[in-house]
């Protein structure tokens, strides 16, 4: 708000009266509350130079181990699995040291056997979070086939190029 430049006596009185009276009311918050706000800066003043202190932390209470019962030897408890994957059976175990890698035998043959199995059939549970998609799912066996499937389109593109009206010598077979 812009005042206007020419003022006569009684606007000047006015405006010398509301300076006066903000100066007052300005005067009197200093006094209430002015001792208040200078301790309050002194104090804030006083911890910012002080170094930071952080408060001192409990340690828990130490908790007791639980005994580990002892670790059974391979092969002594039959329905207990060791590990989480399965055993491999003995005789896809005897291809790992029959014939050479190289010939298509010995590991490469086990490797490929061992891979027609599903996870399902070489681990206890899910080891990874891929496996869990389709655990337990069994065998898809309903595969719809369409009774006539479509036709395969070669080229979206014309054979002959833009134009329509071609000689037909042109034509490229």
């Amino acid at each position: 708000m812009a005042r206007p430049l020419s003022m006569d006596a009684q606007q000047q009185e006015f405006w010398k009266e509301q300076y006066l009276q903000e100066l007052r009311l300005r005067f009197r918050w200093r006094q209430r509350f002015g001792a208040s706000v200078k301790a309050k800066q002194e104090q804030r003043r006083r911890a910012a130079r002080e170094p930071l202190k952080l408060p001192a932390l409990r340690s828990p209470a130490p908790v007791a181990q639980a005994q580990r019962p002892p670790q059974a030897p391979a092969g002594a408890a039959p329905g207990i699995p060791e590990g989480e994957m399965k055993p491999v059976a003995p005789e896809v175990r005897k291809l790992l040291y029959q014939g050479i890698s190289q010939d298509g035998e010995g590991r490469r043959r086990y490797l490929r056997l061992r891979t027609t199995r599903g996870p399902e059939e070489k681990y206890y549970t899910p080891v990874t979070t891929n496996f869990i998609y389709g655990w337990q799912m069994g065998k898809v066996t309903n595969v719809y086939v369409p009774p006539s499937p479509k036709c395969r389109i070669e080229s979206f593109f014309r054979k002959n190029g833009v134009f329509s009206l071609l000689d037909p010598r042109d034509v490229a077979l």
